[in-house]
């Protein structure tokens, strides 16, 4: 349950903050949009979600090489819904929301892939850990609203997410799946 958290953390941290001018008006709307991590703990898929993030867009789908995304995630936000669990994540052996308060993602390099589907590739940096992660994302309009969708996998281990006990993968597996639905203002027409 808790690596669950920490995937969607790490997703958040995907899109980390970057200076962006030329497109202040893009915005993410919080409020319709949501992070999921999936991990499985003794085999069993377990969900969780992060409550708090924010990205900075600035994203032509016309000329998405130019683009720049940045999200932060904070971490202590993250839930799996059940309140004992949701007290281990903060520690040091999962998140350690003390000392590394959010996850970031900062985009490198952004390719048009046609018919709205673009693939992301940039620095997932959670628990000080960075790591270049390529994350596949479709975009789909109705009139001035943007909704991007995506999934991935992470390595929780790779992050130090579930250390010492928790660093049985055969308890809690290595693999989280990073799941999103961001809602978006402001982007040009596909």
């Amino acid at each position: 349950m808790n690596l669950q958290r920490i995937a969607l953390t790490l997703f958040a941290t995907l899109l980390g903050s970057a200076s962006l001018t030329s497109y202040a008006q893009q915005k993410l709307v919080p409020a319709q949009s949501d992070i999921v991590f999936v991990s499985k703990q003794m085999g069993v898929p377990v969900e969780g979600r992060f409550k708090k993030f924010d990205a900075q867009i600035a994203f032509n789908p016309a000329k998405p090489a130019a683009g720049k995304i940045a999200f932060t995630v904070d971490m202590a936000s993250a839930t799996l819904g059940v309140k004992e669990t949701d007290a281990e994540l903060p520690k040091a052996d999962w998140f350690n929301t003390a000392k590394f308060a959010q996850a970031t993602f900062q985009s490198g390099a952004i390719k048009g892939l046609g018919a709205g589907k673009f693939e992301v590739t940039g620095k997932l940096t959670i628990k000080g850990v960075s790591q270049e992660v390529v994350v596949p994302v479709v975009l789909t309009q109705a009139g001035p609203n943007t909704t991007a969708t995506g999934a991935f996998t992470l390595k929780r281990l790779v992050f130090n997410i579930g250390d010492n006990e928790w660093s049985d993968t055969s308890m809690v597996a290595d693999d989280v799946q990073v799941k999103f639905t961001f809602a978006l203002t402001g982007v040009a027409k596909l």
